[in-house]
């Protein structure tokens, strides 16, 4: 998803420009055909970002499901308030830090450009756009914004149960602003991975792993939840409605196309057409391959099928296709997909046994199905290197650890960032919200 065009200082959200004419034709500097492009690819980020945010929605019940009723209020209130500062913080510094459009203060390193976005002016014209021959940067800033917020998205349900609110608001903000854009310039905004020829379509690597690379550092430091582990062995902990988790898969399952078809960039020629609708199926076959794969191995494995793990199975596919959605064809996709909930099988009781409690599975869907995503690109895309694609794994993945892992040692430090022990055993809700999810079915 690499974007290079937009002339920055400014985040421009813009009118379409109008398609009339005057009857002496077109105004010096104006293309009809331009003008088409122009208005179809700012729509595919219009649209793609709306089914990005609609992602939102997909996190929030997912965790609202697999979390336990005395912490599901807490798990919403910290999806709605993510998702916000997400908005406002990527504006302030995160856009600029990602996209330095050729100005770099340490050339493919850090962003020369600093400070908030500024809109284009209200009503434009075809001159007064800030990339005619584009999309809109309003368009374009809305889209990425719903990648960052994804991001964010990820860490909350890892660390359920047993975090602070405000601490936990605190990293997304850091998260949000600085790491996650900082290391997203590194491929998306034209930086030295993308020059190396590291090759990640819509973010397998660049959004998905770096929130797990984010939770599994937190995880780490943050520490299991009470009663999670006993004498060697794991209690299960079962989710308060799994009708909601499942809901919050197939809204993720549906915001998917979004987030790779809207990524091809482009929309205004027959080819740009023909590879997003390409996105789309392929997207769909992955998906679909992570949710059979773990159906037909629970079964196998367990006895019984697992439908939380059938659920981490299908998101597990979309991760792994989102390296490259666009190369492969139906059945090496839904392939890559299905080794997507393959993995997630063994990861989630792997990380159990290492006594890394991650609550929804969202370390080896996002971080592990991130990693085999973006090495799996080497088996449809000419282009990619597998030297490459693993240097770009291993960097994205130290810089992140090693950040992420400074804001949560700094937090802990001073604010504290696990609630108490008496807290923890009540629950969230109450201890830090004072409200509940299901009042009538608590006791009296």
């Amino acid at each position: 998803m690499t974007q290079l065009k937009l002339p920055l200082a400014a985040l421009a959200l813009t009118a379409l420009p109008g398609l009339a004419l005057a009857q002496d034709g077109p105004a010096p500097g104006v293309n009809p055909a331009t003008d088409t492009v122009f208005i179809l690819n700012s729509l595919l980020f219009l649209i793609g970002g709306c089914l990005v945010f609609w992602m939102a929605a997909g996190f929030a019940m997912l965790e609202a499901g697999l979390v336990r009723s005395k912490n599901v209020t807490m798990q919403l209130t910290k999806n709605m308030a993510l998702f916000s500062l997400a908005a406002v913080f990527y504006w302030l510094i995160g856009y600029n830090l990602m996209y330095p459009l050729g100005n770099w203060a340490v050339d493919g390193v850090l962003s020369g450009v600093f400070g908030p976005g500024v809109l284009e002016a209200v009503g434009i014209t075809a001159e007064g756009a800030d990339d005619y021959s584009y999309a809109s940067t309003g368009s374009d800033f809305f889209f990425q914004l719903m990648f960052c917020a994804a991001t964010a998205s990820i860490v909350s349900g890892t660390l359920a149960e047993r975090i602070k609110l405000w601490p936990f608001l605190i990293f997304t903000i850091v998260l949000t602003s600085v790491i996650y854009p900082f290391q997203a310039s590194w491929k998306w905004g034209g930086g030295f991975l993308e020059e190396m020829g590291f090759l990640d379509f819509a973010g397998s690597t660049v959004v998905h792993s770096v929130g797990g690379w984010a939770a599994l550092t937190g995880a780490l430091i943050l520490g299991p939840r009470i009663g999670k582990y006993k004498d060697g062995k794991t209690i299960p902990m079962p989710g308060s409605n799994l009708a909601l988790a499942t809901l919050g898969c197939f809204i993720l399952w549906m915001g998917w196309f979004g987030f790779n078809g809207g990524s091809q960039l482009a929309m205004g020629s027959i080819g740009d057409v023909a590879d997003i609708s390409r996105i789309f199926a392929n997207t769909n076959a992955a998906a679909a391959g992570g949710a059979v794969a773990a159906l037909v191995l629970t079964q196998l494995l367990f006895r019984k099928p697992d439908l939380t793990m059938i659920l981490n199975g299908a998101l597990a596919g979309l991760v792994a296709i989102t390296a490259e959605p666009l190369t492969p064809g139906l059945g090496l996709a839904t392939l890559i997909g299905a080794i997507g909930g393959v993995i997630v099988v063994f990861a989630v009781p792997f990380l159990d046994k290492l006594q890394i409690d991650d609550v929804v599975g969202a370390i080896p869907v996002h971080l592990i199905c991130g990693i085999w995503g973006t090495v799996a690109v080497v088996l449809s895309n000419p282009e990619a290197s597998l030297l490459t694609q693993l240097t770009g794994i291993a960097v994205v993945g130290v810089f992140t650890v090693a950040a992420s892992a400074a804001v949560w040692i700094i937090l802990r430090a001073t604010m504290g960032i696990r609630v108490e022990e008496e807290d923890e055993v009540n629950g969230l809700d109450m201890a830090e919200l004072g409200m509940e999810a299901y009042p009538e079915f608590s006791p009296s």
